[in-house]
């Protein structure tokens, strides 16, 4: 067979293991996505009706490709058509999203779901708890729509309904009482607006199958062969859903790296790829251990990370490649040098003949952006954000909405802003009025928000006139209630958020030799300067790749610059303590940052980094001691000796 020309021993025979349940352990750069499009190509030309098969992906790019793999694969039998099925379409190929809504709109009528309805996004959800919040005469300033909403989204991953959620919690206290009378009315409102939410695309059509027999012996046989790629990243009810599809034809395949399971904390479980020959024993276990990306001392220094972690399944990933660049290990003084370093030496690898391109810059949390795209720009290196730019970032502009405020109670954009960020029972109308001078027509619950809003503008005025800069920046956001809003009330996406109005305090401190309004103002300046840059047109999609690293998966670069190799930030202390990250998750993110690049990588780490405008001593990275020495090189040069170079 011409098609499995080019596959090693190991992607054949995953690729000709068609009945019964297999796991497929596939390490990075391994060619899982080959094997997977292969094999649905292989069921095809072995009589498999495509509609018969059904592939499920994470994201609709991944989704996207492998439609198009398959359906190029397909047209190259297109001069001989005898030689396949009489069906040629190409195979259902979606994210579990789509696959949801795929089965909502065929048969969710059994659970009351009309044929057409739309789906809620993140931005209406949160609007509509607002509104729930409202009716139940609670502020945004007591309970956030953000928080209750993640709290509904964690609840129904776990295969809660509203009204089981309001019985348990009804009398857990204030908070649970609320949460679950607020999605009580949110439940209404979906339902009236004939929508969903993105959680229900899971939850809905895994009850609708397991509750209606008839439904799931249709869906059953609609599907006999079913594919599930990144089974690392399911959660529980997307395991459920998966055991229930295949129940009948036992006909699973599911690809994963236990070792790029990454997404625990959104709900993500590594049993079900780890414990996956327990729920079937009779499954398959192939092991695609082959890197095709990286070169040898790559692949061995990535071993020697990810095989500290005991929550796995053994897999020695090798490669037939050369040893490779060794790699390069960089420690800077500060972040602003770590920052110039890495763009001088980008600049150094530009002029060698490396596109742009091919580069890529990780970083573990958001914050570490602001310091790098300044380093970029300053040395003139084109590069593009994954994301929105630091001082675009929509919390970094709330907080700097309420310091202009503060220095002039006049600015009428930025009260508008601060006045609903965090917010506080504020609503577009009662703000119309305040700014349109008719405070005689607002009622009485309407003016004590108002004036106690406005007491706080007060207050951090008179502080603009006594602190330095960073502590003023520390004052505001414990005041306008965005340490509340973010941290003690918010998700672990709010508390991320939180790093980067943390930075802002650390940009501050540049500022903190002038007291009072000069030094606060010469900060602003700085950060409108900075936010003007941000605005640049960088469209044209080249330059320099910069991005966290949970977001660089699946990704490859030829060179790749992981920093902050800091012990307490990769890996990650959190916002609660030493026990707030799960150290080996934190391992497999480092394990995922290594492998994405192909020939070099360079590791960089600051001895002192300025946090919430403090400077802290800091220490390597643990990680760093589970590389082998002799694969590693240090470069101790510093900027001058790069630009003399």
């Amino acid at each position: 067979m011409k098609y499995l020309e080019g596959l090693n021993e190991a992607q054949q025979r995953a690729v000709l293991a068609t009945d019964g349940p297999i796991s497929v352990l596939a390490g990075a750069g391994s060619g899982k996505t080959r094997v997977l499009t292969t094999r649905i190509y292989h069921l095809i030309r072995s009589g498999v009706p495509a509609n018969e098969i059904l592939a499920v992906t994470f994201t609709n790019k991944a989704a996207r490709e492998m439609r198009d793999r398959v359906r190029a694969m397909l047209q190259l039998d297109l001069p001989t058509p005898h030689n396949l099925p009489p069906t040629t379409s190409v195979p259902f190929i979606a994210t579990f999203h789509g696959l949801g809504r795929e089965l909502l709109e065929s048969y969710g009528k059994v659970i009351g779901i009309p044929r057409y309805f739309s789906v809620y996004d993140r931005d209406d959800s949160e609007k509509a708890i607002a509104v729930a919040l409202k009716a139940l005469d609670v502020g945004a300033k007591e309970l956030s729509p953000r928080a209750i909403l993640g709290r509904i989204s964690r609840a129904k991953g776990e295969g809660m309904r509203a009204h089981e959620f309001y019985e348990k919690y009804a009398r857990a206290g204030f908070g649970g009482r609320i949460a679950g009378e607020a999605w009580l009315r949110y439940e209404k409102t979906l339902a009236a607006e004939k929508a969903l939410d993105f959680d229900d695309l899971i939850s809905l059509p895994l009850r609708m199958l397991e509750e209606h027999a008839d439904v799931r012996e249709k869906v059953q046989e609609r599907w006999r062969y079913i594919h599930i790629d990144e089974y690392q990243d399911t959660n529980a009810l997307q395991g459920r859903l998966s055991n229930i599809l295949s129940a009948k034809h036992k006909n699973l395949f599911v690809v994963g790296d236990i070792d790029q399971t990454i997404y625990t904390w959104r709900g993500a479980t590594i049993e079900n790829l780890l414990e996956f020959d327990k729920t079937y024993p009779t499954a398959k276990t192939i092991i695609l251990k082959r890197n095709y990306r990286s070169t040898k001392n790559l692949v061995d220094a990535a071993n020697a990370v990810i095989e500290k972690n005991t929550n796995r399944k053994e897999k020695y990933s090798t490669t037939e490649r050369g040893a490779g660049a060794p790699i390069v290990l960089h420690i800077a003084r500060s972040a602003e040098d770590e920052a110039r370093w890495i763009a001088l030496k980008i600049r150094e690898l530009m002029r060698g003949g490396i596109r742009p391109e091919e580069i890529a810059i990780l970083f573990r949390t958001n914050f570490q952006s602001r310091a790098l795209e300044e380093g970029l720009l300053r040395i003139g290196v084109p590069y593009k954000l994954l994301g929105t730019h630091f001082f675009a970032r929509k919390e970094v502009r709330d907080a700097l909405s309420w310091m202009r405020l503060a220095m002039d109670p006049s600015r009428e954009a930025d009260k508008l802003r601060a006045a609903s960020s965090p917010p506080r029972g504020l609503g577009k109308i009662t703000l119309g009025k305040l700014v349109a001078g008719q405070r005689a027509m607002l009622r009485a619950g309407e003016l004590a928000k108002i004036e106690a809003f406005e007491q706080v503008i007060r207050e951090l005025s008179t502080a603009t006139e006594s602190l330095i800069p960073s502590a003023f920046v520390k004052l505001v956001i414990l005041k306008s209630g965005m340490y509340r809003a973010l941290v003690e009330e918010g998700s672990e996406e709010d508390r991320e958020r939180f790093e980067n109005v943390e930075e802002l305090a650390s940009v501050a401190a540049r500022y903190d030799a002038v007291v009072g309004k000069e030094g606060i103002a010469a900060f602003l300046a700085e950060t409108a300067l900075a936010s003007d840059q941000d605005e640049m047109d960088r469209d044209e999609k080249t330059g320099v790749t910069l991005m966290t690293v949970h977001a660089a998966k699946g990704l490859e670069f030829n060179t790749v610059f992981v920093s902050g190799m800091e012990e307490g930030l990769f890996p990650h202390q959190g916002m609660g303590g030493d026990n707030d990250r799960d150290e080996e998750e934190e391992r497999r993110l480092f394990y995922v940052a290594m492998t994405r690049a192909k020939e070099r990588l360079i590791l960089t780490l600051a001895r002192v980094r300025k946090i919430y405008g403090s400077d802290f001593a800091s220490e390597p990275s643990s990680f760093l001691a589970d590389i082998d020495g002799s694969l590693v090189v240090y470069d101790e040069t510093d900027g001058e000796e790069i630009i003399e170079a």
